[in-house]
């Protein structure tokens, strides 16, 4: 029997004017597709960045395919193998369980405030190959000839940096810059001789710009060496500094980021540790196995993200060991959270917890005793400990019971929907408390005469029923109905109509006001779950959020079930949304007849696969309780919503 055929990653970008973005999606759907390749494209009006997997000789298919455009030349295309995804939650996280095709403003986002100006790509840095990127390290870094001779192609890198060989303070000209998020730089980075590297202690790229700001004394007059993972951030970023000025303009970027280092200097080089991927791989090293990142909670090195441990704040990755991870169930609290004062690191298992290194005579140990993270009655403060001249916060609260606020679909009610939904309530009851409400635009009740029967809806009293948006005729209606003694019920002009959410356009600012006063009467909640029209509702929560970044509200994740994508599309224009999510819905074969799989599927489009879980079921228009499917939905919400 043959061996499997050898799977790999693709990764590659391009800065070009894009005349048609139709025909360019088109083809990118076309051809991943009929390749069966996963990952993700994003296609803006300025270029293309595509990171794929799939089987190799699929991936030279493609290359071939795209080179064959002339928007393409001179592209770098970067080809890794790899074993196909083993850990299926982190291929979900990394979007490689699926294809992602989105036409998009900017390839990344360097900043989202306005008031920001974007810099012109045709203004970034020169590209450095990895050979001139390494020679100028190691003659900056005093790394050069005993007799003070250089190589041709030493002296050409150093005058284009606007420096001499003779130079006596040489290495004070130079400055290593890192464009990665704080995450990324804690399992591996490069280090010169005598130069000094400036990582920003950022975590996401759009605070990049800030940081550059805050440091710009640094960084006047200096011959600036700026590196990335792959080179598409310091493309955008070195343009932004080279905005500020003559004094900025020495601005050099490594061509093809560390990937294509590690490839040229398979030792390492200058770059130590791991280079963080955002696919499955997780990471990429070198030859050389020392490690640069260390455990959160106790100090040892350790430098694997695969447990994918987040901060419970800020939900960014953070490095905990598997000694620690094992000792009980954790919450954490990543290093800015704790600089920043948002929490306290939270630790929460039963038994003791010694972090002092052992010693003969005892000294600097402490013990704490924590009790078990499920008693709800348990009110544990500030417990510190000295760990290396130290002091670290071990656990500020226990975890207890996660409250979700739950919104109904389009014609329900609080006590309708905490019916439908008792069963699965039950099954997850040790992990949350769900709290459901109203809707505020009460709706007419809508009938449609028995067959062979002259007989009218039913005379005895109904709860009323509510709704998040509502039609444009909605109000036309409930007046209509009100003019009617009795239950306004009001006779159905056609059957059912499948496609009945897509005129539910209006409402949408009243919701919103309603939702913010009953977070206030009955919050905080820790999540909030929607159904149907509720989960549509729910993302435009999310949304608004994060694009007004207004701070009312404090969910810490989304559950969507059967959701689609709310009128309020202007809210969902720009970067994927960031909030934890978990879309549950009908698979293509779901018999979903109300909210088909495709309408699904594009509400996940708008969330970011690094934070988003998807689970498709056989069923209907519901939340599913089989066993296999509550095992993933406590999965999540084991983790506080962290994917």
């Amino acid at each position: 029997m043959e061996d499997e055929e050898e799977h790999g990653i693709l990764l590659y970008y391009q800065y070009a004017t894009i005349p048609d973005l139709d025909a360019l999606l088109h083809f990118f759907r076309t051809n991943c597709s009929s390749l069966q390749l996963l990952g993700r494209v994003r296609i803006a009006p300025h270029g293309v960045n595509v990171t794929v997997g799939g089987k190799i000789s699929s991936l030279q298919k493609h290359m071939a395919a795209v080179q064959s455009n002339a928007l393409f030349e001179g592209c770098d295309f970067k080809l890794a193998s790899c074993h196909s995804p083993k850990n299926i939650s982190i291929a979900k996280e990394c979007g490689f369980t699926s294809l992602s095709i989105r036409v998009v403003k900017e390839l990344v986002t360097l900043s989202s405030h306005p008031w920001i100006e974007s810099p012109t790509i045709s203004n970034a840095g020169k590209h450095l190959t990895a050979v001139e990127f390494h020679s100028i390290l190691q003659i900056a870094g005093g790394n050069y000839k005993k007799d003070g001779t250089f190589q041709g192609s030493d002296l050409i890198s150093l005058r284009e940096c606007g420096v001499g060989p003779r130079d006596s303070n040489l290495y004070d000209k130079f400055i290593l810059l890192d464009a990665r998020n704080v995450y990324e730089t804690r399992i591996g980075k490069f280090q010169a001789p005598n130069i000094e590297t400036l990582e920003p202690k950022i975590r996401q790229y759009s605070d990049l710009p800030t940081w550059i700001d805050n440091i710009s004394e640094q960084l006047h007059g200096k011959c600036i060496l700026m590196y990335c993972t792959g080179g598409i951030r310091c493309e955008m970023a070195s343009a932004y500094i080279r905005m500020k000025g003559s004094a900025f303009e020495n601005v050099y970027q490594l061509y093809g980021g560390i990937q294509r280092y590690l490839e040229q200097y398979p030792d390492g080089g200058f770059f130590h540790g791991k280079n963080f991927v955002f696919d499955p791989r997780i990471s990429v090293g070198s030859s050389d196995k020392k490690i640069v990142g260390s455990c959160l909670l106790c100090g040892v090195p350790f430098d694997d993200y695969s447990s994918r441990c987040r901060c419970h704040h800020c939900r960014m990755l953070v490095l905990v060991c598997n000694i620690c991870q094992e000792k009980g169930h954790a919450v954490y609290t990543c290093e800015l959270c704790q600089k920043n004062g948002t929490g306290n690191l939270l630790l929460p298992f039963e038994g003791s917890v010694d972090l002092s290194p052992s010693t003969p005579d005892g000294a600097n140990s402490v013990e704490l005793e924590l009790t078990n993270r499920c008693d709800p009655t348990s009110n544990v403060t500030n417990v510190a400990a000295e760990h290396n001249g130290e002091t670290r916060f071990i656990c500020s609260r226990l975890q207890k019971k996660l409250r979700i606020l739950c919104l109904h679909g389009f014609r329900q009610n609080a006590s309708n929907f905490k019916g439908r939904t008792a069963s699965f309530a039950k099954k997850i009851k040790r992990l949350a408390e769900l709290v459901y409400i109203d809707a505020p635009h009460e709706v007419p009740f809508v009938f449609r005469p028995r067959a062979f029967s002259d007989q009218g809806p039913p005379l005895e009293k109904c709860n009323r029923r509510f709704a998040w948006f509502i039609s444009p005729e909605s109000h036309a209606l409930k007046d209509e109905a009100e003019e009617h003694e009795g239950p306004k019920w009001v006779q159905a002009d056609e059957p059912f109509d499948p496609l009945q959410y897509e005129k539910q356009t209006e409402g949408w600012e009243t919701s919103y006001a309603y939702i913010m006063e009953m977070v206030q009467r009955l919050g905080p909640f820790d999540g909030v779950l929607g159904f149907s029209q509720g989960a549509a509702m729910a993302a435009t929560l999310c949304a608004k959020q994060e694009r007004e970044s207004e701070g009312q509200l404090s969910f810490g994740f989304v559950i969507l079930c059967s959701g689609f994508l709310s009128p309020v599309k202007e809210l969902f224009q720009g970067p994927p949304i960031k909030c934890p999510s978990l879309h549950i819905f009908g698979s293509e074969r779901g018999n979903d007849r109300q909210i088909t799989h495709a309408v699904s599927v594009e509400l996940v489009s708008m969330f970011s696969s690094d934070t988003s879980v998807l689970l498709e079921h056989d069923s209907g228009h519901i939340i599913p309780t089989r066993q296999s499917y509550i095992d993933q939905i406590k999965a999540f919400l084991d983790e506080g919503g962290v994917p």
